[in-house]
């Protein structure tokens, strides 16, 4: 009897950005309450998604690989542990795409929430899961996650998955740590500040041969609501006044540049335009590219 499929084949997808290639590997997902969001009802939220066929606040987790001047960096490492069963998938999917961990040289953070940052090493021992990679990310991510005055004011869920999650994941590459503020970060890969979601949430442009790839952190984490309605906002937001507006200044150059974006939280494989629509905005998912 033919046995059939049971699983998913790994979540992998590969795009060439000139003489770059950028590969999206799943992290997997996470499944939330519309709660969560400010600004919108949940009733009003909820039919938002029904309409385009998602009945749930299902959010993907991505991160990707960067082979750039015969080098290799993850941007973002993934849930680890800490996020339940169905995130923490990254490594497992680097490997099935062929990348061995150890010959990544670099990590690029978005920002040091856990969903992003959580793994980064094992949770029991504190082994690095890139062992030979050099951790980059904005000045004022650390700043924020290391102060104790700012932790203090966190709620308890917030003091555990937040701050104590970001201390425990970036201590085993305290020597191999280099902050940023923007600039050129990777070969071919440019940090540009994005601050409101947390104090150093950062993009990554990358460019190469006349074309250009905006990996844009969390943007949005709610794709179907939040980019025809930038002004909806989620409660992890640090400074929500501030998301809002680097969403609105990102949803704006998207479109003026035409770029191609990828995010953390848009649909997988997540490579996508943004298109005015009226006063507003769409989210075009760009068609499967089978030959990279």
């Amino acid at each position: 009897m033919i046995q059939a499929p049971a699983q998913q084949i790994p979540g992998v997808y590969h795009r060439r950005i000139g003489d770059i290639v950028v590969s999206a590997i799943s992290d997997g997902y996470l499944d939330g309450s519309m709660e969560v969001l400010r600004g919108i009802s949940v009733e009003e939220g909820t039919k938002m998604l029904a309409d385009v066929f998602r009945p749930a606040r299902r959010t993907s987790v991505n991160t990707f690989a960067i082979f750039s001047a015969g080098r290799v960096a993850v941007i973002d490492a993934g849930s680890g542990t800490y996020m339940g069963p169905t995130a923490g998938w990254q490594i497992r999917n680097l490997r099935a795409a062929g990348i061995d961990p150890a010959a990544i040289d670099t990590v690029l953070l978005t920002h040091m929430h856990p969903d992003h940052s959580a793994g980064l090493a094992d949770r029991e021992t504190g082994a690095r899961f890139f062992p030979n990679a050099e951790l980059v990310a904005h000045e004022n991510e650390p700043r924020h996650w290391l102060d104790d005055a700012a932790m203090a004011r966190a709620t308890e869920r917030e003091k555990l998955l937040y701050f104590q999650c970001a201390r425990e994941q970036i201590a085993p590459y305290r020597d191999r740590t280099r902050l940023i503020t923007g600039g050129e970060v990777f070969p071919g890969v440019t940090a540009v500040p994005a601050p409101g979601h947390t104090p150093g949430h950062t993009m990554y442009l990358i460019q190469s041969g006349g074309e250009s790839l905006l990996v844009w952190g969390d943007i949005t984490h709610v794709p179907d609501i939040q980019i025809p309605r930038p002004e909806v906002t989620i409660a992890f937001d640090t400074d929500p006044a501030g998301a809002i507006a680097s969403r609105r200044r990102v949803l704006d150059m998207a479109a003026t540049e035409k770029f191609l974006v990828a995010g953390m939280h848009l649909h997988f494989p997540a490579f996508s335009r943004i298109a005015r629509r009226g006063d507003g905005y769409a989210l075009v998912s760009e068609s499967w590219v089978h030959q990279f």
